[in-house]
């Protein structure tokens, strides 16, 4: 009978684990052997071990370093601000509002959009010439004239706004949700207690909602570190390799320079990189909590 059920459990998983070998562990592998290697994409590839060359070749590498730097601040800045504005808006959301159904649809549209058609979008707001942005500066006697996207001191920040928005739906409904499952006698016993919503907020609210915090900030940070399409759309790394995040630099690496082995290895390092900072994060999450229990 037990070895019934081990039978049947592996066919009921099977169907569900075999795409996440074939395409997930096995490009895994496959990267991390090529990293080790002298790869080139040419027709016929004939690559030999190379060892740690590729590494010690990137240890070397400035503008690799640099644009790891770029990409923890793009990711940083993203994260933390899309939790505090999705926070706010799901604070709103949970507040009884009138059309409360319709704005929630509304806080979606963001998430439903294709990451290329929001980059194209954003483009013609950022437009130096005919961008509403620059015409809404203007109409107010501001400089109006600022090209968001080209100039070496706006073009990060730009982008990061634009993460923001973009990234924002997904962390407010699951905000929103956290919001719900927070007993509402809490919020009444504290208010009959005389705390006013600053202190109701961060006796009841923030302490209920911390592990959603911890697991939704976690997920953010790896789609934010990862994220290509809408930097690529919005300014290719430019200006000067402002906005040069890591992931666009491997994609150049390998595609443009055709440089497979020192793409691959840039790619282990950058999973090294983000495993030891959601490390690190967890870890401070897991102690807070502990001492909390204690």
């Amino acid at each position: 009978m037990a070895r019934s059920r081990r039978r049947e459990a592996v066919a009921l998983v099977m169907p569900s684990l075999v795409p996440i070998l074939v395409l997930s562990v096995a490009p895994l592998v496959i990267g991390i052997a090529l990293a080790f290697t002298d790869a080139r994409l040419v027709r016929r590839p004939d690559y030999d071990f190379a060892g740690l060359e590729n590494f010690l070749d990137l240890a070397d590498n400035a503008l690799f370093w640099d644009s790891l730097r770029i990409g923890l601040t793009w990711t940083v800045s993203v994260t933390v601000l899309q939790l505090a504005a999705a926070m706010g808006l799901a604070l709103l959301l949970n507040s009884g509002m009138r059309l409360q159904g319709l704005t929630r649809v509304l806080a979606l549209v963001p998430w439903a959009m294709p990451p290329v058609v929001v980059a194209i979008m954003w483009q013609m707001i950022y437009s130096a010439n005919s961008g509403p942005l620059n015409a809404l500066l203007g109409s107010l006697g501001l400089p109006g004239d600022t090209n968001w996207l080209g100039d070496f001191s706006t073009a990060l920040p730009a982008v990061v706004l634009v993460g923001v928005w973009v990234g924002m739906p997904q962390t407010t409904v699951t905000l929103l949700a956290g919001l719900q499952q927070v007993p509402p006698e809490l919020h009444e016993a504290a208010a009959v207690d005389g705390a006013r919503a600053w202190r109701r907020f961060t006796a009841v609210t923030w302490p209920s909602l911390r592990p959603i915090v911890a697991s939704i900030t976690s997920l953010n940070f790896i789609w934010n570190f990862n994220s290509f399409a809408l930097v690529y759309v919005l300014t290719e790394g430019g200006p000067g390799g402002r906005t040069m995040v890591p992931v666009l630099f491997v994609y150049l690496e390998a595609f443009k320079n055709r440089e497979i082995g020192t793409a691959a290895a840039m790619g282990l390092v950058l999973v090294i990189v983000i495993v030891a900072v959601l490390a690190l994060y967890l870890r401070s999450q897991f102690r807070h909590d502990t001492e909390r229990g204690r």
